[in-house]
């Protein structure tokens, strides 16, 4: 068997904050920038159009209306002219993508989920995938997922599987796409992630969002005996000074938050050449799909090392909507019996 070979691209970048156009823009350059130089596959962050809401973590609700408004109308469509420009641009440039977008619902003007997708390089959408639980402060700019998007895309380059931010903690979901024979596991992060106010006697107050990725990433490929490609937001100085600008109490805050982490990891769980945090940029890496191969030996959990005599997983990929109409005219009783009658005659015939 020919496993398949390639470079891959992950982006670690900041948008145009909360500018759906001018992010969209930014994007279909970086894009060409990673096929110019020889990827296959780019990845980008999580909601990278239009942003991540760091605010939510930094105001109180009643503060943040005018910030949860600018979001939704910089929320994009998965149908939209946005994601179209992208999918156009795949297909240009001969390369697969993954992005993170903040998605519109077509039924909700102030519904919106935190979503990935996954376009090939003949710029259709293989996957789409809503986040399962928005995480703590998310929950009050976007609304949960389901599991539709739980799928690995079988393609040229490999069996490739995506979750965005906290899901990879979700021992179960991580199963789901590993029970498909996902390959490439790309995993999407914000630039920042506050939890509490810096403490300069407690340092472990200040949530280490760089640490956690690799642990939970090293992980999933060390169990999956699948690369990870990680690409993480950066915020950078317009996205400070505009959150700033708002409150200067904020500032302390932003500026002692540790930043997120993009890298490569290897099938052992081993990082793949360098990483980048504190400056924006794009890495590349080689993969060899073989190399997951060798490691199934050892522990193969969707092989043979696992009891599904013992454990039983069911997952529902239904794509949830929220209401069902049935538009079957109803009959009055007179068509009711006339019809009746009509369907003894012709079964006595």
């Amino acid at each position: 068997m020919i496993y398949p070979k390639f470079k891959a691209a992950t982006v670690h970048a900041a948008p145009v904050f909360l500018n759906r156009e001018a992010t969209t823009l930014k994007v279909c350059d970086l894009i060409r920038e990673a096929a110019h130089n020889g990827a296959e596959l780019v990845v980008f962050p999580e909601s990278f159009i239009p942003a991540f809401p760091v605010w939510a973590a930094l105001w109180a609700p009643i503060y943040n209306h005018a910030f949860f408004k600018r979001m939704v109308a910089n929320s994009v469509a998965v149908d939209g002219p946005q994601v179209q420009r992208i999918c156009q641009e795949a297909k240009k440039n001969n390369i697969f993508v993954s992005i993170g977008i903040s998605e519109t619902n077509p039924v909700s003007v102030g519904g919106i989920w935190n979503s990935n997708l996954l376009i090939s390089d003949e710029g259709e959408i293989l996957n789409h995938h809503r986040k399962l639980v928005p995480t703590f402060y998310e929950k009050m700019v976007w609304a949960p997922g389901d599991g539709a998007g739980l799928q690995v895309s079988n393609t040229r380059l490999g069996k490739i599987g995506a979750l965005i931010c906290g899901e990879n903690t979700n021992p179960l979901a991580r199963f789901s796409l590993m029970a498909q024979g996902e390959q490439i596991h790309i995993s999407a992060w914000p630039p920042i992630w506050p939890t509490e106010k810096p403490s300069s006697t407690n340092t472990a107050a200040n949530y280490d969002i760089a640490a956690a990725v690799r642990i939970r990433a090293g992980a999933h490929s060390f169990e999956a005996k699948a690369f990870g490609i990680v690409s993480s937001g950066f915020m950078d100085k317009a996205m400070r000074d505009y959150l700033v600008s708002h409150d200067n109490s904020v500032a302390e805050i932003l500026d002692q938050t540790p930043r997120s982490v993009s890298m490569f990891i290897g099938p052992s769980s081993k990082q793949i050449g360098d990483s980048l945090q504190n400056d924006e940029g794009i890495l590349y890496a080689e993969i060899d799909v073989e190399d997951c191969v060798e490691p199934k030996q050892f522990h193969d959990v969707v092989g043979y090392y696992n009891r599904f005599d013992i454990f039983n997983l069911n997952v529902n990929r239904t794509r949830l909507e929220p209401i069902s109409f049935n538009d079957t005219p109803m009959r009055n009783k007179d068509q009711s019996a006339a019809l009746d009658l009509q369907q003894d005659i012709a079964q006595s015939m």
